[in-house]
């Protein structure tokens, strides 16, 4: 499943090209080199002699590097060429490319070689919405370098090119004169660097030493060392390696240094429109990633304390207390044009927050960081009651401040029409979701408990346990579809409920916040036919007004959402239920080699043979690189319990024995073991200190 578009990323930076590794970007085209929201090159030609190239194959070496296989030739058909070119590409502050042109003739050639540059320096939501440039371009050659520019105001951003052989260097590209003996090659080293001043943390040149052949970023942490550091998975089953060590990959490519972070790493929410800072998705995929990378989760709760509201603005939609949504770099956001600097416009960033705090406590045993960030933490729990309950009964709702720019729907489905009654009308505003409700719930029990253990705060926590348990009963009564047998998706403003039947539900398990007696009738829900398709639990049900099996919010499954349901449903005890989601999403993965999309179809299994791929889906996508992580996890029922680690495994019928080596955490390193029904009747565990 390829969009015919190849991605190299480093973080900060990643370039978007096709099968060629050419560029030619429109204002609407996602491809070009981009960092920190801006797109440094829109135009990267490559010609022989005045003729274009065309791939025979290309090889992605790394999440960084890449390596295009190209021959001259205008058909589709190749016989005997007597030329081929190969392009090596390793991305980090810009980008550097070999450039190598083989001669498989027994005579010599002469060619100009010549490569077309150019920049728009556009905005990303310039590219998304198809906005003109305010600006002033300039272009000039100097000391045989091509610098591109633009300048508004004070907001600057340049692109510098240059290359390690002579070079005729104009305002649109380089050329070369290349000679190459019978059976020789020419090499070429051409540098392009992204210059971004005034921003910290932000260099004005790549990563890389000239004249080398052997070129590489020189990587803080190198991706071997990454992968090595992570517990090492080992199964009967070829395709669950496959997934997770594309998980640990795409994870290591997806790691952003926001400039608070001084050099530490969180997750960025996902390529090509996503690479920045989100509140949400970083929380999610740290959550998922805990057991495997803690440190992901100590950057993420670190950076985003940092730019924790501090002060009512209308315009960005902050709060005091409130954890941002989005936070952008580009001129748009440096001129107010969009409110992304940064935007603070979702709900449920405040209170996971506190739960990915008390989580990353709990498998580290971390206190330190905990009473570092005592101050922001109770920030977030006082949202909750203070600015979060809009209508004064006790939930979090939400209603966009920012009418023109801001998210209507500050819930993860965040999209126009994700919200909705049975017969597919739309409520009004404020909104509260359910899972809004169950997240505040664990971010109260929760913050009760490091209320007492590091903030020596117990009447705190006798409160918040007093309003959790308050607003769990609350919750129970009102959300309670009793001619359904499930939780509404939301209140509306009159405290009727929006009645859809959604993959919510598992969130709710999840958050602890569903009375025992009812979470038999939400499980079988989740995996009945309306809601789970065979590859996963849809996130609206089959038969619901505005149900669409390839609609965002609508009826597609996304792999996220069901890591989260299956972790709920073992909350519950529902472990059987649980492997059934783990063994449908990680089927579904084999599909997309490994790399699970942020959605795909929500058909039914029976029906394609295959999952359907969504058209717009991020990939890689942060949460969805997670996925498989938390389904380990959750396969073999990990929890942290006081400097312990509890193994109670349940797998899937089709996976034999599954073994996870080397967890880090508060033990120290444990090894944990699980066996399936396929190879023995009944299950085993056990963890071993390393």
């Amino acid at each position: 499943m390829n969009d015919g578009l190849v991605k190299i990323l480093d973080g900060n930076t990643f370039v978007v090209s096709d099968e060629r590794g050419d560029i030619e970007a429109s204002l609407t085209d996602p491809t070009g080199l981009f960092s920190f929201d801006t797109r440094f090159l829109s135009r990267w030609v490559l010609t022989l002699n005045g003729q274009r190239l065309n791939p025979l194959s290309v090889d992605d070496l790394q999440y960084f590097e890449t390596r295009f296989f190209l021959v001259p030739g205008t058909g589709t058909v190749y016989i005997d060429a007597k030329l081929s070119v190969i392009r090596r590409r390793a991305v980090g502050n810009g980008f550097h490319e070999e450039l190598t042109i083989l001669n498989h003739d027994e005579k010599p050639v002469n060619l100009t070689t010549r490569v077309e540059a150019g920049s728009d320096f556009a905005d990303l939501f310039e590219v998304k919405d198809a906005l003109e440039k305010k600006g002033r371009y300039s272009t000039r050659v100097d000391d045989g370098k091509l610098l591109l520019g633009y300048v508004r105001d004070t907001f600057e951003r340049a692109t510098v090119v240059s290359a390690s052989e002579p070079a005729r260097v104009t305002r649109n590209g380089l050329s070369f004169r290349v000679e190459i003996e019978p059976h020789g090659e020419w090499t070429t080293d051409l540098d392009v660097a992204a210059v971004l001043p005034g921003l910290p943390g932000a260099r004005g040149r790549p990563k890389y030493g000239r004249g080398s052949r052997r070129a590489r970023p020189n990587m803080s942490e190198s991706l071997e060392q990454w992968v090595e550091e992570a517990p090492r998975v080992e199964c009967d089953w070829d395709s669950l390696r496959t997934t997770y060590r594309r998980s640990l990959v795409d994870l290591a490519a997806l790691r952003f240094s926001p400039p608070v972070a001084r050099g530490q790493s969180l997750p960025a929410a996902g390529l090509p429109w996503f690479m920045t800072m989100f509140g949400r998705d970083s929380i999610f995929t740290s959550l998922q990633a805990l057991p495997f990378t803690p440190a992901l989760a100590a950057t993420t709760l670190r950076a985003l304390g940092e730019w924790q509201g501090s002060r009512i603005d209308d315009f960005r939609d902050e709060d005091p207390g409130r954890i941002l949504h989005e936070m952008r770099y580009g001129e748009m956001a440096a001129f107010e044009e969009r409110p992304h600097s940064p935007y603070y416009g979702c709900a449920d960033a405040t209170p996971l927050y506190v739960v990915l705090l008390d989580e990353y406590e709990r498998w580290t045993g971390d206190t330190k960081l905990v009473r570092e960030l005592e101050f922001e933490a109770r920030a977030a729990l006082a949202w909750i009651d203070d600015y979060a309950d809009l209508l004064g009964n006790g939930y979090i709702w939400y209603q966009r401040r920012n009418e023109e720019t801001g998210l209507e729907n500050q819930c993860w489905k965040d999209s126009w029409d994700s919200i909705s009654y049975r017969d597919g009308r739309l409520p009004g505003f404020p909104r509260a979701t359910c899972e809004l409700q169950g997240y505040a719930y664990d971010a109260k029990v929760r913050g009760a408990r490091l209320a007492r253990i590091a903030w020596k705060d117990p009447e705190l926590a006798d409160r918040l346990e007093s309003e959790a348990a308050a607003l769990k009963r609350r919750f129970n009564r009102d959300f309670w579809v009793e001619d359904g047998g499930y939780f509404a998706l939301a209140l509306d403003t009159e405290g009727n409920q929006v009645d859809c039947l959604a993959s919510n539900n598992g969130h709710l398990l999840w958050s602890g916040i569903v009375d025992k007696s009812k979470a038999a009738s939400v499980a079988s829900h989740l995996l009945g036919r309306r809601l789970f398709s065979g590859w996963g639990v849809r996130t609206l049900a089959e038969g619901e007004g505005r149900y669409n099996p390839i609609g965002y919010h609508v009826g597609t499954v996304w792999p996220f959402d069901n890591s989260f349901i299956a972790w709920g449903l073992r909350r519950y005890g529902f472990k059987d239920e649980a492997a059934q989601i783990a063994a449908g999403i990680l089927d579904a993965a084999e599909f997309f080699d490994g790399r699970l999309p942020e959605a795909f179809g929500g058909y039914e299994r029976i029906l394609t043979k295959y999952p359907v791929q969504y058209p717009t889906a991020c990939s890689p996508q942060a949460w969805s690189t997670g996925a498989p992580l938390l389904l380990l996890r959750t396969m073999l029922g990990l929890e942290p319990q006081g400097d312990h680690l509890v193994v109670d495994p349940a797998l899937p019928q089709t996976l034999g024995h599954l073994e996870v080596l080397d967890i880090p955490g508060r033990w120290g390193r444990m090894d944990a073991f699980g066996r399936g029904r396929v190879q023995v009747e009944s299950r085993r565990a056990h963890a071993r200190r390393r």
